[in-house]
């Protein structure tokens, strides 16, 4: 994505203004007739996501108005990439540096295409970097939002257990960080049985990857995320249509291995962990079984009360591990109810906090970069409908009701109270093309967990 920005500038290179709806007639007065009539005659508005090709004197391209209003931020150019036509482009007057950062991530995002198994048509038009931009932050989070894509547009096939532990393999070796990769039945003897129990019914062996990255001496911060790469609901099978997008359901994965990318990549003065259990949520002899009662790292028993409840499983034990260390912050990602999307739609991940103080820095780097979330509550009433007559708790509740709520709850209770915890219940998906956003995989609130974990341990 980065490629289509460029430190060379043509002489040809067209410029590319903005205008509002209410601003079209003091925008068209300093204008040629000419210009107007054209203005006129193609219909242009000043509407948002409207654009008019603007003639020069010689019949050439002389310019671009696109229709924006004022809340389009990092979206506004992110359509321009494939809509123009080819050739070097620059943004007239982007002079202040957050709008032109935004400008410059909205560009490259917009150039994204999933491209590993049939080539891209055109290639996108090309842009000049704005002089104001923060390249840094514009290259960090571009290739980060192009890793968790490409990582949850993968089919399951090529993006197995095997394949994630290899992805984080490669992130590891390109920043130096240590990888141990646990699997299959060695998961058992290091204490990881809700892993082993989840993944044991496929063919292709259950995974925990470990990450370490950074001075151990620096306040840690660890990243879990759900890696379960392919999710046919086990022997509480899906249906067909309910199981057709269960390929990114190793999104919360590609999403910690998004955010560690970016840590990395600046060089944030934190010790980073990343745990990421990878496995399939199969069908055989081996799978695991409805009223199954689990022993979990944290030595808490766990009755099945569904094997498509599995996210969750994996997770705990995770967790645990992550509270061993004591960071001073614990984040996790993970597509894991249908519940939370019910209530927030695709767009808008659930954010569940077990502290005030980090939940309000969250939702405030939320909105300053265009990452947004919405908090949910820990309500403790609901954790009654996880209780079970034969285990230490249920892994799903008795009742329909506040699914992702009694999620979170099952999930907090292998967290110790005392540490910092992030529970990120997120999509990972598109389900239609937008300007910036293509159908498919999708990369939410890491650029607000990055902008949180940079503010708080950076100064």
């Amino acid at each position: 994505m980065l490629r289509y920005l460029t430190d060379q500038e043509p002489t040809d290179t067209v410029p590319i203004e903005t205008v509002t709806a209410a601003g079209l007639d003091s925008w068209l007065a300093g204008r040629d007739d000419r210009l107007r009539a054209w203005i006129a005659d193609t219909g242009f508005a000043g509407k948002p996501g409207e654009r008019a090709l603007l003639p020069g004197p010689e019949g050439r391209l002389a310019g671009i108005a696109v229709g924006v209003d004022e809340d389009d931020g990092l979206w506004r150019y992110a359509g321009l990439p494939e809509a123009l036509p080819p050739g070097t482009y620059r943004l007239d007057g982007v002079d202040d540096p957050a709008a032109a950062t935004q400008g410059a991530l909205g560009w490259a995002l917009g150039c994204y295409r999933f491209d590993r198994y049939t080539a891209r048509e055109r290639e996108p038009a090309r842009l000049v970097w704005p002089a104001a931009a923060d390249r840094a932050a514009v290259e960090r989070a571009a290739t980060a939002t192009g890793l968790v894509r490409d990582l949850v547009n993968t089919p399951a096939g090529d993006m197995g257990p095997a394949e994630l532990a290899a992805a984080a393999a490669q992130l590891a070796g390109e920043f130096e960080a240590s990888v141990v990769v646990i699997a299959g039945d060695d998961l058992l003897p290091n204490n990881y049985p809700t892993i082993h129990a989840v993944g044991r019914g496929s063919a292709r062996a259950p995974r925990l990857i470990d990450i370490a990255w950074g001075d151990p001496a620096a306040p840690k911060v660890t990243i879990v995320g759900k890696g379960v790469c392919f999710d046919s609901g086990g022997l509480d099978l899906k249906p067909s249509n309910n199981m057709l997008l269960m390929k990114k359901d190793m999104g919360g994965g590609a999403h910690a291995l998004g955010l560690a990318r970016m840590i990395m990549q600046a060089g944030l003065p934190v010790r980073l962990r990343v745990l990421v259990p990878a496995v399939e949520n199969m069908v055989s002899g081996d799978s695991f079984k409805p009223l199954d009662v689990i022993r979990t790292r944290k030595g808490l028993t766990v009755e099945v009360g569904n094997t498509d409840a599995e996210g969750r499983l994996v997770l705990c034990d995770a967790l645990a591990e992550a509270a061993d260390q004591e960071p001073a912050l614990i984040v996790d990602f993970a597509t894991l109810t249908g519940a939370a999307r019910v209530a927030l739609g695709p767009d808008l991940p659930a954010l569940f906090c077990n502290d005030e103080a980090t939940a309000s820095a969250l939702l405030a780097a939320g909105e300053r970069e265009a990452d947004p979330m919405w908090r949910l509550p820990l309500w403790k009433p609901y954790a009654k409908s996880l209780r079970s007559p034969v285990a230490d708790t249920n892994n799903i509740g008795d009742s329909p009701f506040a699914g992702s709520i009694t999620a979170a709850l099952f999930l907090e209770k292998f967290v110790p109270a005392a540490i910092p915890w992030v529970h990120l219940d997120l999509f990972a998906w598109n389900p239609a093309d937008r300007p910036g956003r293509p159908k498919g995989g999708e990369a939410m609130t890491i650029r607000a967990v990055y902008a949180l974990i940079a503010e708080r341990f950076s100064g």
